[in-house]
C-alpha cells in the first residue's frame, strides 16, 4: 500500500480534529447546555436553586471513575468504537429522559447519559494527542476542546427556543439526536494515523515504574484544574438564573449572554491553547495569565448590578473567553506529562479529578444561595478560591 504524501497527511490530521470536534459538540449540546434549561427546568417541576444545581451534577456524576475507565479502554480498543458506543449511550439516555415524569427520573437518565459521555472527553484528546506533534498539539487540543463550550453555546441558543415553543421534553430530543448524529459520524468516518502512539503496558506495572515521576507532576495539573473548572461550571449552570434575581434581567436575554460567554470561550480555547504552544514560558504562562483574568471579571461581575447591559455582556464575553478557554493549554499539558503510551489513561485520569469538583460544586452553590437568599456569597467564594490554581504554577514560583 503506497504511503501517503505528507500533504494528504496533513489533510487526514485536520480532517480528524473536526471529526473530533463535532463529536465534542455533539455530546456537550445537551449535557453541557443544561444551564440554559435550567429556568424551565425550574418552572415546570418547582425546583429551588441546589436541585437546578443537582442536574448538573447528576449529568457529570459517573465520569468521576468513568474518565479513568474510558481512558484504560482507549489505550486498548479502537477511538472510533468507544466514543461511537458513549455517544449512542448518551442519544438513548436523553430520549427516555424527556418522557419522564418526575423530576428524579430525570436526574437518573442524565446519570446513565453521564456514562457515555466519559468516553467523549478522553476519547478526542487521544485522538489530537496521536495525530499532531508537540509543536502544533495546544492548538489541536484547543480547537477540539472549544467543542464543549461551543456545544454548550449552541445549547445555551437553541434549546431555550425549542423548550418556549415545544417544551423541555423537545430540548433533550433535539440533544439526543445531536449527540447521536455526532457520534455515529465519528464512528463511521475516523481512522488511526500512519504511526499511531505505542500500546500502553499493562496498567499496574506501568504505575508502579512511574509513581515517583507522575507523583510531583500532579499539583501542577490538578491545582488549577479543579478551580478553574469550579468557576467554568457555576457560570454554566448559574449564570441566567443570577441575572435573572441580581440583575433583573429577563432569562431570554440571561441565556443569550451564557451564549455569549460560551461562544468567547470556545474562542479562548483555540486562542489560549496556541498562545500555549508559542510561548516561551510554556504552558502554565497562559494558564497564570487566564487565572489573573478570571480574578478581575469575576469581581466586576459581583459588582456589576445596576450597570448597562452592554457592560453586563462585555463581563460574560471576559469570563467567558479566560474562564472555560483555561481548558486548552491545560489539557495540552495533561497529554505532555502522560508517561509513554498512557495518554488515555492519564488524561481519563486528570479528568475525573476535576470532575469530582464538577459534580459537587453546582448544588454546593446553589445551596450557599438558597441558604443566603443571594447568588453573591458563591461567587466570592470562587474568586477567594482562585490563588490555590496558582501555588504550583513554575511561573509563580520563579518568582519567589
Amino acid at each position: 500500500m503506497p504511503e501517503k504524501s505528507p500533504d494528504a497527511y496533513t489533510a487526514s490530521r485536520w480532517f480528524v480534529l473536526a471529526l473530533a470536534t463535532l463529536a465534542q459538540v455533539g455530546g456537550c449540546f445537551l449535557v453541557q447546555g443544561l444551564g440554559a434549561l435550567g429556568p424551565f427546568l425550574q418552572a415546570a417541576f418547582g425546583l429551588d436553586a441546589a436541585e437546578v444545581g443537582l442536574a448538573m451534577s447528576s449529568a457529570q456524576m459517573t465520569p468521576i471513575v468513568g474518565f479513568v475507565i474510558a481512558g484504560l479502554l482507549l489505550d486498548r480498543f479502537p477511538e472510533r468504537l468507544i466514543v461511537g458506543a458513549g455517544a449512542t449511550m448518551v442519544a438513548a439516555s436523553l430520549f427516555v429522559a424527556a418522557r419522564a415524569e418526575h423530576y428524579g427520573d430525570i436526574l437518573f437518565w442524565l446519570f446513565v447519559a453521564s456514562i457515555g459521555y466519559c468516553t467523549i472527553q478522553p476519547g478526542g484528546g487521544k485522538v489530537v494527542a496521536a495525530w499532531f506533534p508537540a509543536s502544533a498539539r495546544g492548538f489541536a487540543m484547543g480547537v477540539r476542546q472549544a467543542g464543549l463550550p461551543l456545544g454548550a453555546a449552541l445549547g445555551a441558543l437553541i434549546l431555550p427556543m425549542i423548550a418556549e415553543r415545544y417544551g423541555w421534553r423537545a430540548a433533550f430530543d433535539a440533544g439526543a439526536v445531536a449527540a447521536l448524529a455526532s457520534g455515529l459520524l465519528f464512528a463511521l468516518l475516523y481512522r488511526q494515523p500512519p504511526d499511531p502512539l505505542p500500546e500502553r503496558r499493562r496498567a499496574p506495572s506501568l504505575w508502579r515504574e512511574r509513581l515517583g515521576e507522575l507523583a510531583p507532576r500532579l499539583p501542577r495539573i490538578v491545582l488549577p484544574g479543579v478551580t478553574l473548572v469550579s468557576v467554568q461550571f457555576c457560570i454554566t449552570v448559574y449564570l441566567p438564573l443570577d441575572l435573572r434575581d441580581r440583575f433583573g434581567i429577563p432569562v431570554d436575554i440571561g441565556v443569550k449572554l451564557l451564549f455569549l460567554a460560551q461562544f468567547f470561550g470556545a474562542l479562548g480555547r483555540v486562542g489560549l491553547a496556541a498562545w500555549s504552544d508559542r510561548s516561551p514560558r510554556g504552558r502554565d504562562y497562559p494558564l497564570a495569565v487566564s487565572v489573573a483574568a478570571i480574578f478581575a471579571g469575576l469581581a466586576a461581575y459581583i459588582a456589576a448590578p445596576g450597570a448597562p447591559v452592554w457592560a453586563v455582556a462585555l463581563v460574560a464575553a471576559w469570563l467567558g473567553f479566560f474562564g472555560y478557554g483555561w481548558f486548552g493549554p491545560w489539557i495540552a499539558l495533561v497529554t505532555e506529562a502522560a508517561p509513554r503510551g498512557a495518554v488515555g489513561f492519564m488524561l481519563g485520569f486528570a479528568l475525573a479529578i476535576n470532575q469530582i469538583i464538577v459534580v459537587l460544586t453546582p448544588p454546593a452553590f446553589g445551596a450557599l444561595r438558597d441558604a443566603t437568599g443571594t447568588f453573591v456569597w458563591g461567587w466570592v467564594a470562587l474568586l477567594l478560591a482562585l490563588p490555590l490554581a496558582l501555588l504550583s504554577n513554575p511561573i509563580m514560583r520563579a518568582r519567589r
